[in-house]
């Protein structure tokens, strides 16, 4: 006579125990969970349905008018973009040069124009932020050459340095130093007493509490006023390129307007505004690299 084998039960698992590891074959889950990419896709859904609306309303905006010269349809500016990309009838783009040509001449005066801003002002900022006297000094002319478009003084850098390159890069780098230096000075005087009076204490001299403690603190305000120096450099690039601007995106909208090609304007605008934008991610995603402090402190 056979018995049947018996059921012996799990061994308790005491509490101290740590958890069994899951095996190799099941691994551990990896991207973002369902609820965020759920928000990323509904996100990413809204602003394509608020492109479709923007375009639609043009279109309609467009029909109303009945007047290509004064708001041109969306397909008319597309077809200008194809014009101006390539070679029609022996005809190279506008003015000879191709849109991306023009593009990438005003990115090049916009970037040397705006480092050249962005360094002065940061130097300046610091100055300004610990040396109360130079900051009394100082900070009125900073904010008396903040408040003039850039058109006010345009006019004398020409007489100054002729129609070349030279204006130009003087008028966006001026046009990108006070929105740094502002900011600069702002975040230095306003960092945290505490932290740079400790670092006094443990030894530190004033140039290391400056460079150790006040600047990491401050790099945050520092890199919003960045931002805003290369958006303002880049809304004065139109103003830089009224004067021997072509081949230039601002030279190519001055020109275009003065034969009432308003496709053509439009298209010169959006290539602005689209490049503006993607300068602008490009910061943003370096300042959340390079600050990742930022409001920890």
């Amino acid at each position: 006579m056979t018995s049947s084998p018996s059921r012996s039960l799990p061994a308790a698992r005491p509490p101290d125990a740590v958890p069994p590891v899951p095996s190799p074959a099941e691994g551990p889950r990896t991207g973002p969970p369902p609820a965020r990419r759920g928000r990323g896709a509904r996100r990413a859904g809204v602003r394509v349905l608020s492109l479709l609306a923007l375009l639609a309303l043009w279109q309609l905006a467009a029909v109303a008018a009945d007047n290509p010269s004064f708001v041109p349809a969306p397909r008319a500016v597309w077809d200008q973009l194809v014009l101006l990309s390539t070679t029609h009838d022996g005809v190279r783009g506008y003015g000879g040069h191709l849109l991306v040509e023009h593009l990438g001449i005003s990115l090049r005066r916009i970037l040397i124009g705006s480092a050249l801003g962005v360094a002065a002002g940061l130097v300046l900022g610091v100055v300004l932020g610990t040396v109360p006297w130079i900051r009394l000094v100082a900070e009125p002319v900073v904010t008396f050459v903040r408040a003039l478009p850039p058109l006010a003084y345009f006019s004398l850098l020409i007489i100054w340095f002729g129609i070349d390159e030279t204006p130009k890069l003087w008028l966006l780098a001026i046009a990108a130093l006070p929105p740094v230096a502002v900011a600069t000075a702002a975040a230095v005087h306003g960092a945290p007493t505490g932290l740079v009076e400790a670092a006094r204490a443990l030894g530190a001299s004033r140039w290391d509490a400056v460079k150790d403690v006040v600047l990491p603190a401050a790099l945050p305000e520092i890199f919003t006023g960045v931002r805003l120096a290369v958006g303002v450099a880049y809304s004065s690039v139109v103003a830089a390129e009224t004067v021997n601007g072509v081949p230039g995106i601002g030279g190519m909208v001055r020109d275009a307007q003065r034969y009432l090609q308003t496709d053509v304007v439009v298209l010169g605008l959006l290539a602005i505004g689209l490049s503006g934008l993607l300068i602008d991610g490009l910061l943003r995603a370096a300042e959340t690299r390079l600050i990742p402090w930022r409001g920890r402190i």
